[in-house]
């Protein structure tokens, strides 16, 4: 029986999660919604069966078949390659000493980058993190509309971007502060969704207000609590907010709140508010 598996190499790197299984079919799943083969990047999983370790490259599947209708098969034996999807700022001056970059392939390397031509320092563009929480009270859900670009007017969960020196929860409550002036508990993790073509990785805490005040921030105009029906779907400022409400509600329908891990495969040249064009791939759930 198959005691549990690893799943490496998201687009972050920021999460490693062990998942258990009690059987072959629990506890597990991975969803794809119709991507072309040619937009995924390949996951590699590693299984255990006591002493028997095996690596095969993970199928998408649609409706447990493969886009071309047949079965999706569990093993390969092709080597895995891994490609970035997202595009890179065009740096033309060095971030240390500012004297002018070259943009070549660093030795060892397999992607360009910008190289200073006078003191050599490489610039590396790593993703962005971006925290928030997923808060509820009294069977609603708290959102924020925003007050800034982009996706002005539209809602969201209380979220923002990671600052250095702090931790993801620290974050996720500083955001929830400053846009929805609610004090919270995290309660646990709640879905990472990693979006590559932009550079992403949300992290989204599920958590309870430790008083029940809130008010709009500087970044909002308006914060109110959503009965699961009242949810403005038609309204929300980005994909990842509409993924992480769709996985709440399902959860909540089922029985109670899980862990998710997806990526988030934009449209190339859609806007922010085309929060619709996207594919939600290896979504894993525990």
């Amino acid at each position: 029986m198959l005691r549990s598996i690893q799943f490496l190499g998201s687009s972050s790197g920021f999460l490693f999660h062990r998942l258990k299984l009690h059987g072959s079919q629990s506890g597990l799943s991975f969803i794809s919604i119709s991507a072309p083969p040619s937009s995924r990047t390949p996951l590699i999983i590693t299984s255990s069966t006591g002493r028997c370790f095996r690596q095969f490259r993970a199928s998408s599947i649609r409706s447990e078949s493969n886009l071309d209708g047949t079965s999706p098969s569990s093993s390969s034996t092709s080597s895995p390659t891994f490609r970035s999807t997202g595009s890179t700022r065009k740096i033309n001056f060095c971030q240390l000493c500012g004297g002018p970059t070259k943009h070549e392939i660093p030795y060892g390397e397999e992607k360009e980058r910008a190289i200073c031509t006078l003191c050599g320092r490489i610039a590396y563009e790593n993703p962005k993190m971006v925290v928030g929480c997923l808060i509820e009270h009294d069977n609603k859900i708290l959102l924020c509309k925003r007050k800034i670009q982009p996706s002005y007017g539209l809602w969201t969960l209380p979220a923002g971007y990671m600052e250095i020196g702090e931790s993801a929860t620290e974050g996720a409550m500083r955001e929830t502060w400053e846009e929805a002036g609610a004090k919270v508990q995290v309660l646990s993790p709640f879905a990472q969704l990693d979006i590559p073509l932009i550079g992403q990785t949300y992290i989204i805490f599920l958590a309870k207000m430790t008083t029940p005040h809130f008010s709009p921030g500087p970044e909002s105009s308006e914060c109110r609590l959503f009965a699961l029906d009242d949810i403005p779907f038609d309204s929300l400022s980005f994909s990842s907010m509409l993924v992480t409400l769709n996985l709440y509600i399902e959860d909540i329908k089922v029985g109670k709140p899980k862990f998710h891990y997806g990526i988030i495969n934009k449209r190339p040249g859609t806007s922010p508010s085309e929060i619709r064009a996207y594919t939600l791939d290896y979504h894993l759930r525990t």
